[in-house]
């Protein structure tokens, strides 16, 4: 079996020495580059073709930028995210930006290795108190009318597409496409899919055609 090749993108010396040598001593993990900046980190993943990239969120040239054009540019290439910075402007930025995963500089080795795994397996990672700050400042504006891109979404949910698919169709990542459901949910004040298919119809937002 292939390791996971990562590419670590932080600005700090110590940082990336650190990330390096913690993660040496996994035979299913292996670290194939160090960018200390955004276009570096750009320029890598197009040279390497990492499984996953570690982005730093504070680093020269915007952290949230190069995980915006990997995303576009090398999109078998996934960005989790970890970072010291954790207000609910940057995570949303990171996620809509296409990030698959969001960590916070104290996740133990355990969470770190475990989130690098997942992301390297098309899962979306978010710590926990990362995940409880973005669905609650997705869920401040309610009763809002849903954006273009929302209807579309919730349209695809309502024919019974899945996220990955949903994804494809629109030419967005999951993980925005995962992004999109958390406003539409917060919106429409509801907890599931078919609960926001439901309201949407009741609503006008879709036509019953839409449902699955």
């Amino acid at each position: 079996m292939n390791p996971v090749t990562v590419l670590i993108a932080d600005d700090h010396p110590v940082v990336r020495a650190g990330l390096r040598g913690m993660l040496a001593g996994e035979p299913d993990i292996e670290v194939v580059g160090e960018a200390v900046n955004a276009d570096e980190a750009l320029a890598l993943t197009h040279a390497l073709s990492p499984a996953v990239v570690l982005m730093d969120l504070r680093m020269p040239g915007s952290g949230v930028s190069a995980t915006a054009r990997i995303t576009a540019e090398r999109p078998a290439s996934r960005v989790l995210v970890l970072t010291t910075y954790g207000s609910d402007d940057q995570i949303l930025a990171a996620v809509e930006a296409g990030a698959t995963g969001y960590l916070l500089k104290h996740a133990d080795l355990s969470e770190l290795l475990q989130a690098i795994r997942g992301a390297a397996s098309g899962e979306t990672i978010l710590a926990p108190s990362v995940a409880a700050r973005l669905t609650r400042h997705l869920r401040t504006p309610k009763r809002t009318a849903l954006s273009a891109r929302e209807t579309e979404v919730l349209r695809l949910v309502a024919r019974g597409l899945t996220n990955a698919a949903i994804g494809s169709a629109l030419f967005i990542s999951e993980a925005t496409v995962k992004t999109h459901l958390l406003r539409i949910f917060g919106k429409l004040e509801v907890d599931d899919r078919t609960a926001a298919v439901m309201t949407a119809v009741s609503r006008g937002l879709i036509t019953p055609d839409e449902e699955p």
